[in-house]
């Protein structure tokens, strides 16, 4: 394979300069080797031959066998086309094309027999049916035309320098010609232990496949190696960390832990508190660098845990820090933490863009003699200036809010790298977690702690609106507060959607007796702060917000939130907004606004969410529908090799199976040094590109 990676397009049959530049500029596609995995979008079954008079409602792309009986050019300038009028003998269709006119009417001859392939249209205004830019081929052509054909992705501009799935094809071929034999790489002993088809096969079947069985196995095999290349990388990554990443030994639970524990809980920690607590004591008295990740649902207790650890660092002499990727995260966190260690004697400050210079430099000394405990802050904890004396342990909420060289600056202020911790509200299926924070320990704390009620999800539709309105009416006369939640910032006349300028308006003018603010990505960072400083106080009773109240924000008296057009919105979104309701001890409500006229398939996504409150189960499901792409914006790009055909959201089975695959083959050949295991051992250094992994944090 390394040569195909070395092997220039231009020099593959059929493209030449012109066309591989344009394959390097839209697709990517530099070598023969990335041409070999450009794989197909789907394919096409073109073993029947269909007759005019058979043609009815919506049909997929069909052949027809005739000839043309005549060509004219119709239309000037941009309108210009030319129509060639083909008939079967039992009827005639017009075939379009608008592109490449004098080419094609000058390939074509009236008269002569032809298969053409295209996606038929009828136009009820003339009663006529027409295909438009078909693929064209003499009869004879007809054998390297049936079958199962493949259908590449082509952005516009090749469409337009007349690039078509067909010469794709070609060029493919074109390759297998000049390199019969493609060697292996993967290990033969998991090729023989799965009984799979050896790689020169799998490539050529998943091109031009001559059965759906043939396919299906070609397309298996080519799963398993981008997986199990990930899986292996992962696997050697997170060992090499366990076995030489040295880490601060946390041997003493000391008076702030213990204290903390029997005077100043504010409930009883929960069973899967208590398990995550356990797993991290015995990361931090190994001596090896701890890097766990704690998954847990809206108000689960995460940040109770995230303490506890960091009095396990200052029990034994370390200072502790706590990162949020906003400013009022931030805050909340050090408010919530500061009345929780209050009597303990802890000395916490908080650190933020909007810290005044006096209390920065207070800061920046008692941090450098030690006498700072914990600090919490923004992105600001990682400028320069900051000096810790004894940092052991960096705790990171929603850490894929930070870039890689952000959180590297946070290891490199102390001479050991911290022990690090990583919360996230987001719940990430098993099989993403397999990928994306493969190299990380992964601990869950799937309970809800006592008192917590469950909230009552509904749909809403837009003709019983009234009726929502006066329920929120009667929460906001118990002196409760409310989220109303928009898709738009502003009115889109391409858009069916209800926007957020409206819908201030419109709430404003219903309850005049309350003070509705709003919040939006596009405001100001003082402004929307300002904004949301009004509703934490109790100022604001109703907020009109956008998706950016979908993090941090911590009101336990809200307890309705009402989301328009929720179709438009993820599963996983849609868990995450509910999540800023339900926060206290009182009843919480979430109405999910719709039409009455949505898709069955949307109506069951919405469903799911009145029926469960189990954000895990929510994320799975949000990810077999949506894919993984969309599951929390960047999920995808943590993968740190470049998937192009495996699917993360469907093939659950392959990434178990990769999984354990690569720990058979660690177990025998860790470094992978044995020669059966070279040819892989060069895949896997080739494949490898760090710059895309934001799941390796230290």
């Amino acid at each position: 394979m390394n040569s195909l990676r070395n092997f220039d397009i231009k020099y593959i049959k059929g493209i030449g300069s012109a066309r591989a530049d344009l394959l390097r500029k839209h697709l990517d596609i530099h070598s023969a080797y990335d041409l070999l995995r450009h794989f197909p979008l789907h394919y096409v079954d073109r073993t029947s031959i269909y007759k005019i008079t058979d043609l009815a409602g919506d049909m997929p792309s069909i052949q027809l066998r005739g000839r043309f009986l005549h060509f004219n050019i119709v239309g000037e300038g941009r309108k210009r086309r030319l129509v060639g009028v083909f008939s079967d003998d039992t009827g005639i269709i017009e075939v379009l094309w608008f592109q490449g006119i004098s080419r094609i009417k000058d390939a074509f001859r009236t008269g002569n027999e032809y298969v053409i392939f295209g996606k038929p249209t009828y136009f009820e205004r003339t009663g006529a049916w027409s295909i438009s830019h078909p693929e064209v081929d003499p009869p004879g052509a007809l054998g390297s035309t049936q079958g199962l054909r493949p259908v590449y992705s082509i952005p516009d501009p090749l469409r337009r320098n007349g690039i078509t799935s067909r010469m794709i094809s070609g060029w493919i071929n074109n390759i297998f010609i000049a390199r019969p034999i493609i060697t292996d790489y993967l290990p033969a002993s998991t090729l023989n232990n799965l009984g799979m088809v050896g790689l020169s096969d799998a490539l050529r079947s998943v091109h031009a496949p001559s059965s759906a069985e043939q396919l299906n196995k070609a397309r298996f095999r080519l799963k398993f190696d981008e997986l199990f290349l990930i899986q292996v990388d992962m696997q050697q990554n997170a060992r090499t960390r366990k076995q030489v990443s040295r880490g601060a030994v946390f041997t003493t639970i000391g008076r702030f832990f213990n204290r903390f524990y029997a005077e100043c809980l504010p409930f009883q920690l929960t069973g899967a508190q208590k398990r995550v607590l356990r797993e991290i004591r015995n990361d931090v008295r190994t001596g090896h660098q701890m890097n766990r990740l704690v998954q847990g649902d809206v108000g689960s207790g995460k940040t109770v845990v995230a303490l506890m650890a960091m009095l396990m660092a200052l029990d034994n002499g370390y200072q502790a820090c706590m990162m949020a990727p906003t400013e009022i995260l931030a805050t909340q966190h050090f408010e919530a933490l500061r009345q929780l260690v209050a009597p303990l004697g802890v000395n916490i400050k908080l650190l933020t863009g909007s810290t005044r210079a006096k209390e920065r430099r207070v800061i920046h000394e008692q941090l450098a003699d030690g006498s700072l405990h914990i600090l919490v802050g923004t992105h600001a904890l990682i400028e320069d200036p900051v000096r810790f004396n004894n940092l052991g342990l960096a705790v990171i909420d929603e850490q894929h809010r930070f870039g890689v060289a952000q959180r590297a600056k946070l290891w490199k202020k102390a001479t050991l790298p911290p022990h690090v911790l990583v919360m996230t509200a987001t719940p990430i299926p098993r099989t993403l977690a397999m990928t994306v924070y493969g190299d990380l320990d992964v601990s869950v704390i799937d309970e809800l702690p006592p008192g917590r009620k469950p909230i009552l999800t509904k749909l809403g539709f837009d003709d019983r609106r009234l009726d929502v309105l006066k329920a929120l009416g009667l929460q906001l006369r118990q002196g409760r507060q409310a989220y109303i939640v928009y898709p738009l910032v502003h009115e889109n006349e391409k858009l069916d959607l209800l926007s957020l300028e409206e819908g201030y308006e419109y709430i404003r003018d219903t309850f005049r007796d309350y003070k509705v603010g709003f919040v939006h990505g596009k405001m100001k960072p003082d402004e929307k702060d300002a904004q949301m400083a009004l509703f934490a106080s109790g100022t604001t009773r109703i907020l009109v917000a956008t998706t950016v109240i979908e993090v941090g924000v911590n009101v336990p008296n809200a307890t309705t939130m009402i989301i328009e057009n929720a179709e438009r919105f993820g599963l996983s979104q849609l868990h995450q907004l509910r999540g800023r309701v339900g926060r206290g001890g009182d009843q919480s409500y979430c109405v999910l606004m719709t039409r009455h006229n949505i898709s069955k398939e949307t109506r069951r996504r919405l469903e799911l969410m009145t029926q469960t409150t189990d954000g895990f189960l929510i994320a799975e499901a949000d990810m077999k529908w949506r894919g993984p792409g969309d599951i929390e914006g960047t999920m995808q790009s943590g993968i740190p090799f470049d998937l192009k055909i495996a699917n993360l959201a469907t093939d659950g089975q392959i990434i178990a199976l990769a999984s354990r695959e690569a720990e058979k083959l660690l177990e025998l050949d860790f470094h992978l040094v044995l020669p059966e295991h070279a040819a892989f051992a060069r895949a896997l250094n080739l494949s490898r590109d760090s710059d895309k992994s934001w799941s390796r944090i230290s």
